[in-house]
């Protein structure tokens, strides 16, 4: 930070990032260097042959070609060592080190391509023939992987920003700034809506597919509009965060020890809640299909499900959709523990904002269990991506019913399935006392929630659970509303139960605010954070604050430093007018319903597998307010870890409910 520019243009990657890439080049370019050095002194005398002078000039040539380039590699991997993340200014001739460095591809593309055309009919010894032809195939095999480099960090917006690098915005008005701002806006969302489509080109195209590109491309452009971070940052940002966070809880644990003694009753809930959520907890992961249920058993799932899979039950039960549907039902079948007469309907129909869906009857729980599946496709990440909100008609006197727009247009998609096609008429005809459940897990789980509230009036004794949900769901008012019929379920640090556009803004000024107070190199930010997160080890022996003296070396982590955004970026001034807090578009939203968190007893294992133990208790939302860092930030959203989280917590305070009865009948007896 901020981005290299180079030929009038910003690269996605910033000097202080080739300290990895050039020791990697120079272990390579020195074995290289070595290997011809001994290949030519060795066996020099065997090159009096035909065309052998040639070989000799081309092997002496590379030989000091490849020292020069050694030399060049060094002092580049030297100068991107020096400085601090915000402090490029130690680094300031790492472009000319680069130009230099391009310059000598020349030489080596013109050598290899004579190197090539030399060896051809060559009648000298195979040990030197073979050894040159290697050295040809390398040289290209380095010049084909500079290309490819040079490709992946090429920034299609950094042409625009380049030209008011060193005339800054003070010669530019407000008028002109704002149709300045509003053209790269526009470049840059029309950038990602191209690297989605690039991404997404195997799932067709569509009215609702080109809206979720458009919604998609809008939200990224919108969050990296202010920034001049490259992707080596951000890993940064996130090591020292996580240490930093580490550091602080440890210190506050002490002071934390306070007793939550809660009402006999709030406990009975719990306990007859995490029991439901138990038991729901199977139609939600069933609702995965085949492809869950097989890493779930790798040893054993296809064996049990492989005879449904071949076989065809077409007629006893409507499946909609989808491949292998036989082998989701078979899968389904094992995860439930139902029969085949227990199941409505089943669809495996995915597209964008249309979400699979099971119907089953629950006769354990008397209930009629409608799960919708979580994010398992292309399709459904454009879902979870139309970050916008949208207004819901509930029919009810609430105010400000908003919700996130994608997973809404998937509730409604289940909605419309449901009751005009009499799925759910369907199911009551059947068993008229059962009561409606409505599960999901992570984006079903958002899904699942939004179909509640729109069922709610007419099932008025709904009930939904909801898995690991995503953060950025209700507005205030339909939160507050869906407490009273809905439950969600947190393990640990999961992130998406933590995931919301404004969340994902302050995660943004963190790491801002964090890499611009730390005063030490970023590869050795980056190679203790890979051993902080591996092995852990003391969080406060990492100093992330600058002495006052380094504090005005600092350089603004914004595109702003490059163009007209300098002086005006709210993402490093704290400043709450970013575009991603539009309230029009990307207001603050909550997750749905009472919360349930699940946390892992004693400190958090990194490498080791032994059985973890867990706690239960409710929480409310705000302690969901902030992205927490940390290993298990992404498997805790895993539907198998929570289920087998859930599975340790029932049998822990089942037992632990026996243990009063069976000391008591112990004193009793002495």
């Amino acid at each position: 930070m901020p981005g290299l520019v180079l030929f009038g243009r910003r690269w996605a990657i910033a000097s202080d990032d080739l300290v990895f890439p050039g020791f990697f080049e120079l272990f390579l370019r020195v074995l290289w260097w070595v290997g011809i050095l001994a290949l030519y002194l060795r066996h020099r005398e065997k090159l009096d042959c035909a065309g052998g002078a040639l070989l000799s000039s081309y092997l002496i040539v590379l030989i000091v070609l490849l020292a020069v380039v050694i030399c060049a590699v060094s002092a580049i991997v030297y100068v991107s060592m020096k400085g601090t993340i915000c402090n490029p200014g130690p680094r300031k001739s790492m472009s000319k080190l680069l130009y230099i460095r391009l310059a000598l591809f020349l030489p080596e593309v013109v050598w290899a391509s004579l190197g090539a055309a030399w060896i051809q009919g060559v009648e000298c010894d195979r040990t030197v023939v073979n050894g040159i032809i290697a050295t040809v195939v390398v040289s290209w095999i380095i010049i084909a992987s500079t290309v490819i480099t040079i490709i992946i960090v090429f920034d299609p917006l950094g042409g625009k920003m380049a030209p008011y690098s060193s005339a800054g915005p003070s010669h530019l008005d407000s008028h002109d700034s704002s149709q300045l701002f509003n053209g790269l806006k526009t470049a840059a969302t029309s950038v990602w809506e191209t690297r989605v489509k690039l991404l997404c080109c195997c799932i067709g195209e569509d009215d609702h597919t080109r809206v979720a590109f458009s919604s998609t491309a809008e939200l990224f452009s919108t969050y990296f509009s202010d920034t001049d971070l490259v992707p080596s940052d951000i890993a940064a940002g996130l090591t020292l965060l996580h240490q930093q966070q580490d550091n602080i809880r440890d210190k506050q644990e002490p002071a934390e020890v306070i007793s939550h003694s809660s009402g006999t009753s709030q406990e009975a809930d719990l306990d007859a809640e995490l029991e439901n959520c138990h038991h729901y907890m199977q139609f939600a992961a069933a609702a995965y299909g085949w492809p869950l249920y097989i890493y779930r058993n790798p040893f054993t799932g296809f064996c049990k499900i492989g005879g449904d899979c071949c076989r065809s039950r077409t007629t006893e039960y409507e499946l909609v959709g989808g491949d292998q549907l036989n082998c989701h039902f078979g899968s389904i079948l094992q995860t439930t523990g139902l029969q085949y007469r227990d199941f409505i309907h089943i669809s495996f129909h995915d597209k964008v904002y249309e979400l699979p869906f099971l119907v089953a009857l629950d006769h354990r729980k008397e209930s009629v269990v409608v799960a919708v599946r979580g994010t398992m496709s292309l399709q459904d990440i454009l879902t979870d991506l139309s970050a916008e909100s949208e207004t819901l008609d509930l029919g009810c006197e609430l105010q400000d019913c908003v919700a996130h727009k994608g997973i809404s247009q998937a509730a409604r998609y289940v909605y419309r399935r449901l009751i005009n096609d009499g799925i759910l008429s369907q199911a009551f005809s059947v068993a008229p006392e059962y009561r409606l459940v409505l599960v999901g897990h992570s984006l079903g789980a958002g899904a699942a929630a939004l179909l509640a509230l729109m069922l709610k009036n007419t099932y008025p004794h709904v009930r939904c659970y909801a898995f690991s949900p995503p953060r950025g769901l209700l507005s205030k008012s339909l939160y507050e509303y869906s407490k009273s019929f809905i439950v969600s379920l947190v393990l640990g640090k999961d992130v998406i139960p933590r995931l919301s556009v404004t969340n994902l803004e302050d995660l943004k000024k963190r790491i801002l605010r964090v890499i611009a107070h730390c005063n030490k190199p970023k590869y050795k930010i980056l190679l203790h954070g890979c051993w902080y997160e591996l092995f852990g080890g003391d969080p406060d022996n990492f100093p992330t604050e600058l002495d006052g003296v380094n504090q005005e070396n600092l350089t603004q982590p914004l595109l702003g430093e490059q163009s007209l955004l300098t002086h005006s970026s709210p993402a490093y001034n704290g400043s709450d007018d970013s575009p991603l807090h539009s309230p029009s578009k990307y207001p603050a939203l909550y997750p749905p319903g009472r919360i349930i968190h699940l946390e892992e007893k004693g400190p958090s294992g990194r490498l080791c597998c032994s059985a973890a133990q867990y706690s239960a208790r409710w929480s409310h939302e705000s302690e969901f307010s902030r992205i927490l860092i940390g290993p298990k930030m992404l498997t805790d959203h895993m539907p198998d870890i929570l289920m087998r989280a859930l599975d340790h917590l029932v049998s822990d305070r089942a037992a632990c409910v026996s243990c009063p009865a069976q000391g008591a009948s112990h004193m009793d007896m002495v």
